[in-house]
């Protein structure tokens, strides 16, 4: 499968997503990191799949942001541009997950050690110094933060953080949850039926998030609002959760964060 994104009138954008197409090394990292996630260490993909939903994600909600009036932090401290904001969040979101190619645990900082290089080499012909120094480094920052305890400097940073987070429909948890196994992980990763990132009522960006019972709200309370709670996103994301169908007892009908 292509990797698609709607890259709009981002030219650079749209060659970066040409260079991921190209990319055979990176292809393969990909499906290295979804065997030590899925086959070896038991958690939900992280895979090729997990790469284009956040980045999908990723770049709806830094669109939004800009949209609501909020300025990224390339634009406020380097003086480059929303395109180049767009760029961030997106190669970010590509090369998050790489480290867990060489493991899982701690794999926010070994994803550095192959995203330095990678991002170099997407980038290649999109930028010249010094500001391709500039994107990797805000590249780099955003995979290092993306950590559920890790503070984000950077608004494309936070974005790429939540977008992650976003990615826990039907058992696509980024709580890792033994397979199989009965508990409240796994029964509340099957509780999710969807997640929709819209443009927010009272703020920039809406988080919808449709649960299928009440255990889905254990997704969002240790997932969502412990990513929102150290991203700068925080004032600018609401999030709300509703239960579909009569199929149980409820015990609320809204939930709002």
């Amino acid at each position: 499968m292509d990797f698609k994104i709607p890259v709009r009138k981002n030219r650079k954008l749209q060659t970066l997503v040409n260079h991921l197409n190209a990319d055979r090394e990176l292809h393969q990292i990909w499906k290295c990191a979804n065997v030590n996630a899925v086959d070896r260490s038991g958690i939900s993909d992280h895979g090729e799949i997990h790469i284009r939903i956040v980045a999908n994600a990723a770049l709806r909600i830094v669109r939004l942001l800009v949209e609501g009036g909020v300025e990224p932090s390339v634009v406020s401290h380097h003086g480059l541009t929303v395109d180049d904001a767009e760029i961030i969040v997106v190669l970010a979101a590509c090369l998050h997950d790489t480290g867990i190619s060489i493991h899982r645990d701690r794999h926010e900082t070994y994803s550095l050690f192959i995203a330095f290089r990678k991002a170099r080499e997407l980038l290649a012909g999109i930028y010249d110094e010094p500001d391709l120094t500039t994107v990797v480094s805000e590249t780099l920052h955003a995979i290092v933060a993306h950590g559920a305890n890790e503070k984000c400097l950077t608004i494309e940073a936070g974005v790429l953080k939540v977008a992650d987070a976003t990615d826990m429909t039907e058992g696509r948890s980024r709580i890792p949850f033994e397979a199989g196994k009965v508990n409240i992980h796994s029964v509340s990763a099957q509780a999710i039926e969807g997640v929709h990132i819209i443009k927010g009522r009272e703020k920039p960006v809406r988080i919808e998030v449709r649960l299928a019972n009440s255990a889905g709200i254990f997704q969002i309370d240790e997932l969502l609002r412990n990513k929102l709670k150290y991203s700068p996103l925080t004032p600018f994301v609401e999030v709300t959760a509703t239960i579909e169908g009569e199929t149980e007892r409820r015990l609320f009908d809204s939930y709002t964060m």
